[in-house]
């Protein structure tokens, strides 16, 4: 016996006789309508109360079949907002080994996003209507280039307190993203200047550097953390460094390379471009202090909403030594004029009534626990190491066997599994050693869970078939 019912305008049929029962049809169909595209990404499906009363069934089914679909990846539900469809792509299609969001892969442990199911969305709600019915009119014209003077000022409190950062609301910028930040930069301090950055660093951002017109200079990375001892040896005006957590391989820089550096700017003098790209998320002790503090007429330091909040925001925050402040906000000017006011005031009153501070503080423990899970997981798997799990949202898989990386690669993707790749963040890749990059942070809360499966069962496998490799030769 078949029935049918319609939703968000597609005809579904449901199979009521099968011996797997209701649940299962309810299931198979949505899947079978989401897979074939008849249900597409965003739409809205029917309460579980209202479907459950047009098919005749319990609530409790319906909901258990939303509750798979929606661990499965298929569904998302929001408190509040009810159930929609998610975004998927083609299973069959391989994922990409790099970090570009160019498909949506069924299991996704790149890095440099976080968990974006957990935005909080009420507190945001909340802190927009406060922020908005208080605001003047003229919040609403053109804005302040360097940013709204509330969100400035809530800043400069923040940054004291939790990162160590010594600055007045006059010193900070506010930029669209840590992107436009490295670009301003890079346009303050001159065209055809030379650079330092991190080897290895994420290439994008070796990329921007060099569309403004800068000359990017290796600086290496070991097991301290970037070699800053090596600057006064460089013939560069400015370092970019991600002391907090190295981008990617993990590592706090140490204390004493954290002094060469900003005595380094003191003496040459030079810029230190501080990344502090997810310095909130630190777990073995409190979050590291900002270089910043040790030399704030030297030091640029540069926060971001995107790894606590997330990327869709395009909010970050600069602050300047007070020369700089002006040439940089011309340089913004010229940029985009300012930055989007609402998402300012909304932020300035979720720092300013401590919510922001409950949000990262659950995220904290939610990211741990999935670090902990990794740990744990990958310790099952002969002849892998795991390192960089200290701080931030993603860890280093290190193989003991050559060549290891690129078959969990392979396999990977045969799998819809998305991981990153070490080599190809070196400067000059294919020259230096490898490693796995996993992003514990990505994945919804559902699926994490399936995507750790999927990568202890790819490792093992291309570990496997290494050694018998090895054995044959």
């Amino acid at each position: 016996m078949t029935e049918s019912w319609s939703t968000s305008g597609v005809d579904l049929h449901l199979d009521v006789s099968a011996p797997s029962g209701r649940r299962a049809a309810i299931e198979r169909a949505l899947r079978d309508a989401i897979r074939s595209g008849r249900l597409a990404a965003g739409a809205r499906l029917p309460s579980t109360r209202a479907l459950a009363a047009e098919l005749g069934t319990s609530r409790g089914t319906v909901t258990a079949a939303y509750d798979q679909l929606t661990a499965e990846g298929y569904l998302i539900a929001r408190h509040g907002s009810g159930t929609t469809v998610a975004e998927l792509t083609d299973l069959s299609a391989p994922a990409p080994s790099g970090p570009a969001r160019t498909a949506a892969p069924r299991y996704d442990l790149r890095p440099g996003t976080p968990d974006v199911t957990t935005f909080p969305v009420t507190a945001w709600l909340r802190s927009a209507r406060r922020a908005l019915s208080s605001a003047p009119a003229s919040a609403f014209g053109y804005g302040d280039p360097a940013g709204q003077l509330i969100l400035r000022t809530a800043l400069a409190e923040y940054l004291g307190r939790a990162q160590g950062v010594l600055a007045r609301p006059e010193q900070i910028v506010i930029t669209t993203g840590y992107v436009q930040a490295l670009a301003l930069i890079a346009r303050v301090v001159g065209r055809d200047a030379a650079i330092a950055m991190e080897d290895p660093g994420l290439p994008f951002h070796r990329n921007v550097v060099h569309h403004c017109g800068a000359r990017v200079v290796p600086l290496p990375v070991d097991g301290d953390g970037a070699r800053t001892d090596l600057l006064p040896e460089m013939d560069v005006a400015a370092c970019v460094l991600t002391p907090a957590h190295q981008y990617p391989l993990g590592m706090t820089l140490h204390p004493q390379r954290r002094h060469h550096a900003a005595e380094w700017a003191r003496r040459r003098p030079g810029l230190i471009v501080e990344d502090d790209y997810d310095g909130e998320f630190r777990y073995d002790r409190q979050p590291v202090g900002a270089i910043q503090g040790l030399g704030p007429d030297h030091v640029v330091y540069v926060g971001t909403a995107s790894k606590t909040l997330g990327p869709a925001l395009r909010l970050a925050w600069v602050v300047l030594p007070e020369r700089l402040v002006e040439p940089f906000v011309d340089a913004k000017r010229h940029a985009d004029l300012h930055s989007d006011i609402v998402s300012q005031l909304t932020l300035a009153d979720l720092i300013r009534t401590h919510a922001y501070d409950r949000h990262v503080r659950a995220c904290r423990l939610r990211y741990r626990r999935r670090r902990d899970a990794l740990v744990r997981r990958l310790a099952t798997v002969p002849d892998v190491t795991v390192e960089g799990v200290a701080a931030g949202l993603h860890a280093v898989i290190r193989l003991a066997e050559p060549g290891s990386v690129d078959l969990v690669l392979s396999e990977a993707a045969r799998h819809d599994l998305a991981l990153d790749d070490v080599g190809r963040h070196w400067h000059r890749p294919g020259q230096n050693d490898s490693g796995l990059i996993v992003g514990y942070g990505t994945p919804p809360e559902g699926r994490y869970g399936a995507a750790l499966d999927v990568l202890v069962r790819v490792v093992r496998a291309s570990s496997g078939r290494n050694r018998v490799q090895a054995d044959q030769r």
